[in-house]
């Protein structure tokens, strides 16, 4: 058997099974829509009035923040690993700071901004 042979094995397996992800679920579910179904759930309780406000800007400000920072923290989590490594030398340390100065000066613009600041 050729390696490409092999190739569109695993090619058409993942076909299939991605067919049945889609599938399944649809012949499976029950169809029954009432009117529990159209309400907006949130941790059990029931909800009053209407699910459709609107939020402030901030909100989604503070979780761009957050996700921009996250991502670049995991660029970190490598570096740390390999820390006591001979190899890892005084260039390196001063790439990770030079990471690090820029993630914080990030930080203190969206500070500065008013980004960080809860408005009420």
């Amino acid at each position: 058997m050729s390696e490409y042979t092999q190739l569109l094995i695993f090619v058409g397996l993942g076909i299939v099974f991605g067919a049945i992800a889609l599938i399944a679920p649809l012949l499976l579910s029950p169809r029954y829509k009432g009117k529990e179904t159209e309400d907006t759930y949130e941790c059990g309780v029931d909800t009053v009035g209407t699910a459709w406000i609107r939020f402030g800007i901030s909100f989604y400000l503070f979780a761009l923040v957050f996700v921009a920072f996250e991502v670049d923290i995991l660029y970190l989590f490598p570096v740390a690993l390999v820390f006591d490594e001979p190899s890892f030398g005084w260039r390196a340390f001063v790439e990770v700071g030079a990471f690090l100065v820029i993630l914080s000066l990030a930080l203190v613009y969206a500070w500065r901004k008013g980004v960080i600041q809860w408005k009420k």
